[in-house]
């Protein structure tokens, strides 16, 4: 049995979506099971009691930080400890791009505990998702045409959700090949947001602006505009000034080793998911 945290997430769901098409047994863990649904189960890693309902029988887990969590320490592990406890014995982690490398992210953290706790381990560290523009910043483009993140002209190398989940079900299924093992995931290219924002006006149709906004400005904009908790802002701001500072542009082959094809190019993902950024049409009276 595989337990898939963060199942109705962009990544989670891949995994999910991934396994079972593999015929492996799948429990979606989310936060608020749907009527009728066995295959999900309620968890939440600060309420202990979801947690004995949710590792039974598991042998092997995905796990993914809720984005609202920053102490890792005491709203996170605790969990994974006790997953360890009720015989879970692989996790793949779906960590960050230079996490290893990054102390300040609370990816750093999560590894570094897992390394020494007696599970198995892969860790799945991804570039910056393709989805964060259609979701996190999609109202920044889609109602205000720009993007406002403070990266200068640091590249980034963005990589696509389906890609990341792919990676991770195969580390799942072929624990053996994956055991103890760290994969960087990135797409094909490493782009400046002033390339994003180009993308995204050849697509659209319409100018879409790179705002390069310091730090005290993002962090205002994200809670204000965007309405992040404070524990995602600093995250997303430590992930930003990497970019900003030329730490987010290496690029991997891990994606086309592993899967057999080329990861999915920016262009390609701003065409598919492109009604994230359409306005919605007012009613005419």
């Amino acid at each position: 049995m595989f337990l898939v945290t963060g199942a109705s997430g962009n990544v989670g769901a891949v995994v999910a979506r991934e396994l079972q098409a593999a015929g492996a047994d799948v429990r979606r863990a989310v936060r608020s099971p749907r009527d009728g649904a066995a295959d999900e189960v309620a968890f939440d890693f600060t309420d202990a009691s979801t947690w004995g309902p949710a590792f039974d029988g598991v042998r092997a887990m995905f796990l993914v930080r809720p984005p609202a969590i920053g102490n890792v320490r005491r709203d996170l592990l605790p969990a994974v400890a006790a997953a360890r406890d009720a015989g879970v014995e692989h996790v793949v982690f779906l960590s960050l791009q230079g996490a290893e490398r990054n102390k300040v992210v609370p990816h750093a953290t999560v590894e570094s505990w897992l390394r020494g706790s007696g599970l198995a381990w892969t860790f799945v560290r991804a570039s910056f998702f393709h989805q964060n523009l259609s979701t996190t910043h999609a109202s920044d483009v889609r109602d205000r045409d720009e993007i406002v993140v403070p990266a200068g002209d640091g590249a980034t190398a963005f990589v696509d959700a389906e890609d990341v989940g792919a990676v991770a079900a195969r580390a799942l299924l072929e624990p053996a090949a994956h055991r103890d093992r760290a994969w960087t995931v990135t797409g094909p290219r490493a782009l400046t947001y002033q390339q994003i924002a180009q993308i995204l006006t050849d697509e659209l149709g319409r100018k879409v602006h790179y705002r390069r906004p310091g730090m005290l400005r993002y962090v205002r904009h994200a809670r204000r505009e965007l309405g992040m908790p404070w524990g995602m802002v600093a995250v997303t701001t430590a992930i930003y000034t990497t970019a900003r500072l030329g730490l987010a542009d290496a690029l991997t082959t891990d994606v086309q080793r592993l899967l057999g094809r080329e990861p999915l190019d920016f262009a390609a993902f701003a065409h598919r998911e492109r009604a994230a950024w359409i306005p919605p049409t007012k009613d005419t009276p």
